[in-house]
């Protein structure tokens, strides 16, 4: 249940036009994390929402139909800038589904290669039993020569830790078992790497949770839609606003230990480069991403901080902020 500081309603809270969501709700509701919001926000104007008397932004029930539409688009690896001057009608035919191969009947013949991956796939049952799997390897090196007369339409490989080196043979790979799609899986990889295996028409795409979502990627990359980014986990939320470490810089000379201060300073200086790093404007895609990064790098050196924070405060009595 939605608390009522959460929504406003204008008139009878059975006409849905008439109720809006704080940007918190709007992006709970949208898939979006706050911080993603409010600099899509500042950046483009997406949904031109009104303000309540205190300031904040009200969203209507279709602006945050829109804003789910931007979100679901923007992880099938569609511009941002592009799509938020477009109406909503074309967003929705955008993101209808799509018809043709990317809906044909029958298994996919996939060959697999990754450490206890076939196993999985079996185990998985009829989540993943669109997974035809005609051959597997633990590792890639042992999968140099594919067997002869394999009738292969996707090359699933999963590793763990991914870098460059695995290119030349995943390429060759792709042209020994006549492969018409290639996915590559890991858990850790650099943003070059990345580039590199979708020069080449690789899928590339984090591990991912369920087993069922194979057969999705499998797919995609067969009727050859662009990737969703990879994955990335959302920005920690601030605990301590400038607010309260600004009280702390000025008190910090009245304790026995000078420590919250210093410890105040840095997650000032921290804060002010993690959202000068989501604002910064990009020249190109690889900027823009390298900006990404030190926005997360910054949000998680916060993070740890905070954390730090907030054991130095208890040890030296100092009030807490609560926590919404």
């Amino acid at each position: 249940m939605k608390k009522s500081s959460e929504i406003e309603q204008e008139t009878s809270p059975a006409d849905d036009s008439r109720v809006s969501y704080r940007s918190g709700v709007a992006a709970r509701l949208a898939g979006l994390s706050a911080e993603t919001l409010r600099v899509w926000e500042r950046r483009y104007d997406l949904s031109g929402t009104k303000r309540s008397t205190s300031g904040q932004r009200l969203y209507s029930a279709e602006q945050v139909r829109r804003l789910a539409l931007v979100k679901q688009l923007v992880d099938q690896g569609h511009a941002i800038g592009m799509l938020a001057r477009l109406p909503v009608e074309q967003l929705q035919e955008m993101a209808a589904p799509r018809s043709g191969a990317q809906q044909a009947a029958g298994p996919l013949r996939a060959a697999v290669i990754g450490e206890g991956l076939a196993r999985r796939i079996a185990a998985a049952g009829r989540e993943s039993a669109e997974l035809a799997v005609q051959w597997s390897r633990s590792r890639l090196e042992d999968a140099a020569s594919p067997p002869q007369g394999a009738d292969v339409e996707v090359l699933l490989i999963e590793l763990s830790e991914l870098d460059e080196s695995v290119l030349p043979m995943i390429v060759s790979m792709r042209q020994a078992c006549s492969a018409a799609a290639v996915v590559v899986l890991y858990r850790f990889c650099s943003s070059a790497t990345i580039r590199a295996l979708r020069a080449h028409g690789c899928l590339i795409a984090r591990v991912p949770a369920e087993p069922g979502e194979l057969v999705l990627l499998c797919r995609s990359a067969l009727t050859g839609e662009r990737l969703p980014p990879p994955e990335r986990p959302d920005v920690p939320e601030v605990r301590f606003d400038e607010e309260y470490l600004s009280t702390i810089t000025v008190t910090g000379n009245q304790l026995a230990c000078e420590c919250p201060r210093h410890l105040a300073d840095l997650l000032l200086m921290v804060g002010s480069f993690e959202r000068y790093s989501a604002q910064c404007a990009s020249r190109n895609e690889d900027d823009a991403q390298l900006h990404r990064e030190l926005q997360l790098a910054s949000g998680r050196a916060r993070a740890i901080l905070e954390n730090a924070m907030e054991r130095l405060a208890r040890a030296e009595g100092l009030p807490l902020p609560t926590r919404s």
